[in-house]
């Protein structure tokens, strides 16, 4: 019987994924990862390496999906509505990837697969910067720290539920207080870049 690489594969990825949204990269194991995923870990270190090359792996596999499903068709208000509103569907449904982020952001060391995402958001810097220089934008706003923070806007509800339902006394699972954050998260967006919202 043949071994099945690519089922392995991706159930070891998945198991990664939950270990590491978990526990991060200091409180994740090979062993935990590869007892979740019911492979021997030596299969996980022929596949992948070591635990910082699964990390990476993961947290790079995990963003390009988020690139891949949350589109910026251009630089107007109703695309940067959008984009937010997007990105905010994206984190609802994959919470885990806040997570990532945030256990990333508290370890040293270079964040994973840093070049190729500094070119992605640098793309949306430089479109929006572009949108400013025509008129469509606020040329007032940092067009870097309106990347900043239309994605901090759409993501940090996910990124501290219990705060969110602090604040509005309705748990991300309320469907009708998803539907009103995702409102606002759109009316924000356009609100922060609008040239008129002076």
């Amino acid at each position: 019987m043949a071994w099945d690489v690519e089922g392995t594969q991706r159930r070891l990825r998945e198991a990664a994924r939950t270990e590491f949204a978990a526990h991060g990269f200091e409180g994740t194991t090979v062993a935990a990862v590869a007892a979740r995923a019911g492979v021997n870990k030596e299969r996980l270190y022929s596949y992948f390496g070591d635990k910082r090359a699964l990390w990476d792996l993961v947290l790079t596999g995990e963003l390009e999906r988020l690139a891949a499903a949350v589109g910026l068709s251009g630089a107007g208000l109703d695309d940067i509505g959008e984009f937010a509103g997007a990105t905010f569907d994206y984190h609802a449904e994959h919470p885990e990837l806040g997570r990532l982020l945030q256990w990333e952001g508290l370890q040293s060391g270079p964040p994973a697969g840093a070049e190729v995402r500094t070119q992605h958001y640098q793309e949306k810097v430089a479109r929006f910067a572009d949108a400013q220089r025509r008129g469509v934008l606020d040329p007032s706003v940092d067009p870097g720290h309106l990347v900043f923070a239309l994605i901090a806007l759409a993501a940090w509800w996910q990124t501290v539920p219990q705060l969110a339902a602090m604040i509005t006394g309705a748990g991300a699972d309320d469907q009708e207080e998803r539907a009103a954050r995702r409102r606002f998260v759109v009316d924000a967006a356009r609100r922060i870049a609008s040239p008129d919202h002076g």
